[in-house]
């Protein structure tokens, strides 16, 4: 059976909403990473970078939101879109890989969690988080899905990142991008979303914020500590 290694955060709530929406048998290993478990020799086995989600689908490793949603999706047959869309949708999954994600993840740490006020770096990771934003919301005029007409891993993708678009963006939030904003409250409208949300509910999860938990979430920053 498939294993999931999850904590309730962007990255791995992509995968869990791809297993929502599918129903495929899955075994939940809670990886706790504020409490470093993502650092063990076990689980770098499971993936060397250290992060989660990853997936062992009876031996086959893959790690990275992506690369396990185009896999899942390839194995499955399901949610990967139709062959004439596969250069938009590559397109789009790697705009949000190396976008959108990136960016909204260091706009977070910047303006929430770095132990310095950092007015550069703030409004260099907002801005960019604001641009690629902006990019989804002209990309989503006139359409109902992210990709083609139907909805795929790309829609699944980008909803990892937009739930957490109000804590990114500040303010008004997503509200500011009303084509997102529809597409967001329709993507979060189906079944399978409460679903994925439920998915370790019954696990205990340490709440980051002490040294400790720094260190284990940002451990380049005390390398030489």
């Amino acid at each position: 059976m498939l294993k999931f290694y999850y904590h309730p955060t962007p990255n791995p709530l992509k995968i869990a909403l791809f297993l929502a929406e599918t129903d495929l048998p899955f075994e939940l290993v809670a990886v706790d990473t504020a409490a470093g478990k993502q650092h063990t020799p076990e689980f770098r086995a499971i993936n060397p970078n250290g992060k989660v989600p990853a997936i062992d689908d009876d031996g086959t490793l893959v790690f990275d939101s992506t690369a396990i949603l185009l896999y899942l999706a390839e194995k499955t047959g399901k949610l990967g879109g139709t062959p004439e869309y596969r250069g938009a949708m590559l397109s789009w999954m790697l705009f949000i890989a190396s976008g959108l994600g990136p960016f909204s993840g260091q706009c977070v740490h910047f303006h929430h969690s770095a132990p310095e006020d950092l007015p550069y770096a703030k409004n260099r990771f907002m801005r960019e988080a604001e641009r690629h934003y902006q990019v989804l919301n002209d990309h989503l005029k006139g359409r109902e899905f992210m990709v083609g007409d139907s909805y795929s891993i790309a829609d699944i993708s980008a909803w990892g990142w937009a739930i957490r678009g109000d804590r990114v963006l500040g303010g008004e939030g997503l509200a500011r991008f009303p084509e997102v904003a529809r597409w967001f409250k329709a993507i979060n409208a189906r079944p399978a979303v409460e679903k994925a949300l439920q998915i370790g509910k019954g696990e205990t999860f340490k709440t980051p914020g002490d040294e400790a938990s720094l260190r284990a979430l940002f451990p380049s920053n005390y390398a030489q500590s």
